[in-house]
């Protein structure tokens, strides 16, 4: 039994301040972390807000020292849509902040698992969400010189070396692709087909314009849930979906960075891209009250994000291969041309190692690895026989 430390759940608002709290005083001499919105954390915990509690349940948890000062958090969650279609049922773990102390990391791995496998777990992936994929998930192992996309992890160096020591293992890896704007980079081949796709009168590229946002929307939903809801576990996305997706986007949205793809009159590409919030974000503190309000706008309309978060891709079976990416990074780059375009850096939301596909198309348009997350595994019978992500074709 440790004698030094204590574990506490979260479950009074003290500990739920203490809990946002805790990465503040951890990071404060970190030049490039950046606090996240204390709504953005708080969200994910809230069953009113977080979906994800319809089929599942979440618990969180401050690790104390001996004079009850907070060195560490943690929370564990499942899902029962998603844990039942892994080999064996598999739950999660995240939000992991500590002090370079192994003994007192291996406390809080140690708790969620116990409490995993209280809920019929038998596998636990981590650090990750307990919600999508695209926010607060992997370990950060490269790429500490470089800020933190808007709601990705930005963590110490030393946790690698504690997840490892602990047994989990590299179920997949998470790389960040970076590139200038500018229309110079392409692969040749790419450039030559989109040259060929964009002489083509049958094709066509325009970006969103928010008069028309609702057409925009319906497109968007057509092409995504052909192009990626044939891949194992993404599911269609939904009307009430893409409103939801394009109502968070409306704070940061700029129209001339959300490109679509037209063969005839109709929708078979799109590359969505939103100015990266965090470069507003860290002027925050964490904080969304009026005064925050009124400072995000003001460093929106006059100290604008010079860096564009590409969000997700997506082309349509029956026209991939043709050089519909390089048709649309082209068009992107005509509007890049004039001289007010504020951008000048484009990172891609990260994409796994288990699609080489995706990772070939961000090569092609010359973007080269920036930053790596990893997402761990670790499994309760460590005699069984353990497997990576499979690679989707």
């Amino acid at each position: 039994m440790n004698n030094r430390f204590k574990i506490v759940e979260v479950n009074t608002p003290k500990r739920n301040k203490e809990f946002i709290q805790l990465p503040v005083r951890l990071y404060n001499r970190e030049k490039n972390w950046i606090r996240p919105l204390d709504q953005d954390i708080e969200s994910i915990f809230d069953p009113e807000q977080n979906k994800f509690f319809r089929s599942g349940e979440a618990i969180r948890w401050l690790l104390l020292d001996e004079q009850d000062k907070t060195i560490g958090r943690v929370a564990a969650f499942y899902d029962k849509k998603t844990a039942y279609k892994n080999d064996q049922p598999t739950g999660g773990m995240g939000f992991f902040e500590c002090i370079k102390d192994k003994e007192a990391a291996f406390m809080l791995f140690d708790r969620c698992k116990e409490w995993l496998e209280s809920k019929g777990m038998e596998a636990m992936d981590g650090p990750v969400n307990f919600g999508d994929r695209d926010r607060w998930w992997g370990l950060l192992v490269d790429g500490f010189d470089f800020e933190p996309n808007y709601r990705m992890p930005y963590n110490f160096p030393y946790y690698k070396d504690f997840f490892e020591a602990y047994g989990f293992r590299n179920f997949f890896n998470q790389y960040t692709y970076y590139r200038e704007i500018k229309v110079e980079g392409l692969d040749p081949v790419i450039e030559e087909k989109a040259k060929r796709i964009q002489n083509n009168p049958k094709y066509h590229f325009k970006h969103l314009t928010k008069k028309n946002i609702e057409k925009y929307k319906e497109d968007f939903r057509d092409i995504y849930n052909r192009a990626w809801s044939r891949y194992s576990g993404v599911k269609k996305i939904t009307k009430a979906h893409a409103n939801a997706l394009m109502k968070s986007l409306k704070p940061i949205l700029d129209e001339k960075l959300m490109w679509f793809a037209y063969y005839d009159d109709d929708p078979i590409a799109f590359f969505l891209m939103v100015p990266d919030a965090n470069q507003i974000v860290k002027h925050l503190n964490g904080k969304m009250h009026l005064l925050a309000k009124l400072k995000f706008l003001y460093y929106k309309k006059f100290q604008s994000p010079d860096k564009v978060l590409g969000l997700i891709f997506g082309v349509v079976p029956e026209h991939q291969g043709k050089g519909l990416e390089g048709g649309l990074i082209m068009s992107f780059g005509d509007v890049v041309q004039t001289d007010n375009f504020p951008y000048k850096h484009l990172e891609l939301n990260w994409i796994g190692d288990f699609n080489p596909a995706m990772m070939k198309v961000a090569e092609q348009i010359g973007a080269q690895i920036r930053k790596t997350h990893v997402t761990y595994r670790y499994l309760f019978d460590r005699n069984k026989p353990f497997k990576r992500e499979k690679k989707v074709s």
